[in-house]
């Protein structure tokens, strides 16, 4: 005997409809985002072929995209590893303090960049609190290559911690207890148990950690020193050459880092994708 059909109530939406929605998305994205890139490269287009390779492969330009990307992937690896522990830490664990702690941790969106970078200058400085400490170790953070990979680590560390927190806190405790009583010791709970589940969202604040710091201008010019060949970021060379009203070599610089940020999120996100493929295939 056939099945009565199954009567399903009529949910209104509370948006409008589809095409309606569709539509005002693309059209904002178009003009807020797609617009202005579009522009860079239209106008970076006009300079010829030779101009445009002779102002993005000049010396001073190659050492300032080392710069930067280099202290952004530095600093968004170090920002995976320390920000999973702060995240870990304030989930699974309580403590006096902790909700002033996790206010803390978005300190960094809230403050404005130059005053971290004034901040982070006065105390790495070599008579500053810590440089005077590690002034007779030899070693000197402010005016160095390490002075920006530390500003872009304090700028970047809230993205993995608010990334990772919430995955921690779905994550039920009971599967960690079941596989301890298994039998399985604390490192193998970690990487059977836990590090799979947060990966993708270690990926994801890997991801805008990187974003954050591929751009970064006010917190660092303050305490890298601006030496050229040595400790100068291709945001303040952009700034440098649109001071010397070079605008198409501002606007070539531009377009490289565009295409490398754009390569560079786009593997992890094709990374991303897959780590989330392989565990939900991964038999349990």
């Amino acid at each position: 005997m056939p099945r009565p059909p199954v009567l399903r109530a009529f949910v209104r939406p509370v948006l409008p409809g589809r095409n309606l929605t569709l539509g005002l998305t693309l059209s904002y994205l178009g003009l807020i985002v797609l617009l202005p890139l579009s522009a860079v490269v239209l106008s970076a287009g006009t300079m010829g072929m030779d101009a445009f390779w002779r102002a993005v492969s000049a010396p001073r330009v190659l050492a300032s995209y080392r710069l930067s990307f280099g202290s952004a992937l530095l600093a968004a690896a170090v920002n995976v590893a320390f920000g999973g522990i702060v995240a870990w830490v304030l989930v699974r664990y309580r403590f006096p303090g902790k909700r002033l702690i996790d206010a803390l941790v978005d300190l960094p969106f809230a403050l404005p960049t130059a005053v971290a970078g004034i901040a982070l200058t006065a105390l790495y400085a070599p008579k500053g609190w810590l440089g005077g400490l590690l002034a007779p170790l030899g070693i000197q953070v402010a005016f160095k290559p390490l002075g920006v990979v530390v500003a872009l680590i304090f700028i970047g560390l809230p993205f993995v911690v608010r990334t990772v927190q919430p995955v921690l806190e779905d994550m039920a405790a009971e599967y960690e207890e079941a596989a301890s009583s298994l039998g399985a010791s604390r490192l193998q709970v970690f990487a059977r148990v836990v590090f799979p589940t947060i990966l993708p969202a270690l990926l994801t604040g890997f991801a805008l950690a990187f974003a954050r710091a591929a751009g970064e201008y006010g917190s660092v010019i303050f305490i890298a020193g601006n030496m050229p060949m040595v400790s100068e970021i291709a945001p303040l060379l952009i700034i440098t050459k649109l001071e010397q009203y070079d605008y198409a070599g501002a606007t070539a610089i531009a377009v490289v880092m565009l295409g490398i940020s754009f390569t560079l999120l786009l593997l992890i996100n094709l990374l991303q994708a897959w780590v989330r493929q392989h565990s939900t295939a991964r038999p349990d």
